[in-house]
Order: structure tokens, then C-alpha cells, then sequence
């Protein structure tokens, strides 16, 4: 049985004319320790998707299911790493991660809640910085606060909302093999999202790309069976790697070519004019229509 299933389920926002359908019709299942990556463009729905998955919004159709129990709102097993850093500014490292852990073990003895604190923040190679607030901090560290945040809460189910976009290239690639080797060591199942073709195939086992909406749905998924650890010199020669991303990069412009044939080729809704009747006015009516000369304004002192 899948670990996370997502079963038939649209969302939409707002009401009558404007209403937005969002997603329509998503179907997915993801096994007990697998990694997959939702790819698509910004603004096509990915992060709510992401967000009924959490609990922090609810399906208008369909249902999902983690661990083989629907989801009815947020939930420890369930941890979230947001696009920004959503850290709190007065609060140092061990601060921030130590606001999850008092939440969720608040039953828990202390020196228990404080090794916890202290896993999670080393688990991220920030132990020599767990005194030092956000300001502090670079765009990279306070990222990786973020997830040792997250990760402190020992979620079966870690949700990635495209944690990395904001970072540098270097830094980027830095925090994605911290991320995978946290995986390999807790086993956690990983959904990532992400706009990021290198980064879904260099992460994850599986690919799907989202379709541009409204009405936005999965597309054809992609298999990506290169072995564990993976070397990032190695994939960007390999030619099934070269493959796996031309499919991918097709489908994304593909998608995009049907927005633009939309866009440009859509139904144009005319004003709802009546023309008049003329012969029902007399001649003096439309004399009472010209608009008057402006008086010409005098240039004498």
C-alpha cells in the first residue's frame, strides 16, 4: 500500500465569475521511502497542492490519504519546509528549532527536548551556529534552520515546497545532498516541489510535471533509476540523464505552446451594445448632442 495517496482530488478558489479552478482531477501514489518531484512553472498550482497534502487546505473533490488515513488538517507526521524561511527574527537557531520540539514533545522531559533540538540543528551542520539569529545568518543557513526545524519534529513524510529557490547555485547544490543524506540515514518519504528540471532529476526517484492550468493535472511521470549516491559530473554526461530531461523539458514547452494558443486564440467577448434607432430622433435631438467649442482662453493682461 502507498504511503501517500491522493485520490481523484481538484481545488479551486473564490465563487461565481470569480471562481478559478486550480487542479482538477490529480491522481498519485507514492511508496514508503520514495522521493518524488513535482515540477512545473510557477503560478500553475504546484504549492497548493503541496498545501492539501500538508492539511492546510482541504480537497473541493477527492481525498487524500497518508499512511492509509485521510487527511483532516495538519499533523507532526507531516513536516513542511516552506519556500521562505518562515523563522522567527528575535529567536536564535536553537530558538527557532526548539519551538517545534517544546509544541510537539511537550510531555517530554527536558534535557530529552533539548538532544533533540541539538540533533536536528547538527543534523544540518549548524551546531557552531545555533546561538546566532536570522540576521545573522546567510540566505543558506537560515534555510537550513528552516529544515532543522522540521526535521526536529521526526516526520514520516517531509513536504519540500521549493526550499531552495532563493539560493545561489553552490549553496543550492549544498543543502540538496544534506537534504538526501538526511533521507538515506531516516528513511523519510520525501514529496518535493520544485521548477527546477536539474534538481528534480539529480533528488528524486520519480518526476511528474504539473500542467499549466486552470485545471492544472499531472503529466506523464518519469522513472529516474540512476543509483544513489549520484554524482553531479557524471549524470549531466550520461545520456539517459540527457534523455530524462528532453522529455521533461518537452512537455513544459508543449504546455506552454497551448497556453500561448489560448491566450492568442481564444473566444473575444464583445460589450452587449444596442445600436439606435435614428429614425425615432428628430434632426434638433442630435444638435443637443455635439459637444460645444471651448472657449479660447485670453492672453490679454
Amino acid at each position: 500500500m502507498a504511503y501517500l495517496e491522493i485520490n481523484n482530488v481538484s481545488k479551486g478558489f473564490g465563487s461565481g465569475t470569480a471562481r478559478s479552478e486550480i487542479l482538477k482531477g490529480i491522481n498519485l501514489h507514492v511508496n514508503d521511502g520514495e522521493f518524488v518531484a513535482i515540477l512545473g512553472y510557477s503560478g500553475v498550482g504546484k504549492s497548493t497542492l503541496m498545501n492539501l497534502i500538508a492539511g492546510l487546505e482541504e480537497p473541493d473533490k477527492g481525498e487524500i490519504l497518508v499512511n492509509g488515513k485521510k487527511v483532516k488538517g495538519p499533523h507532526p507526521d507531516r513536516g513542511l519546509v516552506f519556500q521562505n524561511y518562515s523563522l522567527l527574527p528575535w529567536l536564535s537557531v536553537y530558538g527557532n528549532v526548539g519551538i517545534a520540539v517544546n509544541q510537539i514533545y511537550k510531555g517530554t522531559k527536558y534535557f530529552e527536548r533539548r538532544s533533540m533540538i541539538k540533533r536536528a540543528i547538527e543534523r544540518v551542520n549548524l551546531g557552531d551556529a545555533s546561538y546566532k539569529k536570522p540576521g545573522e545568518l546567510s540566505g543558506g543557513m537560515r534555510q537550513r534552520n528552516s529544515v532543522a526545524r522540521t526535521l526536529s519534529m521526526n516526520p514520516k513524510l517531509l513536504l519540500l515546497d521549493e526550499p531552495l529557490s532563493a539560493l545561489d547555485a553552490l549553496t543550492r547544490s549544498v543543502i540538496q545532498d544534506q537534504i538526501l543524506e538526511i533521507k538515506k540515514t531516516e528513511g523519510q518519504t520525501v514529496v518535493l516541489i520544485t521548477n527546477d528540471v536539474d534538481e528534480g532529476l539529480y533528488m528524486a526517484d520519480r518526476i511528474i510535471p504539473l500542467s499549466i492550468g486552470p485545471e492544472a493535472t499531472l503529466g506523464p511521470e518519469v522513472q529516474n533509476l540512476n543509483p544513489y549516491p549520484r554524482d553531479r559530473r557524471e549524470i549531466n554526461s550520461a545520456v539517459e540523464y540527457q534523455k530524462l530531461r528532453h522529455e521533461i523539458i518537452r512537455f513544459l514547452l508543449d504546455e506552454k505552446e497551448k497556453e500561448k494558443a489560448k491566450t492568442n486564440n481564444g473566444p473575444v467577448t464583445l460589450p452587449n451594445i444596442k445600436p439606435m434607432d435614428i429614425s425615432k430622433h428628430s434632426p434638433s435631438y442630435f444638435k443637443g448632442l455635439r459637444p460645444k467649442p471651448k472657449k479660447e482662453l485670453s492672453t490679454s493682461s
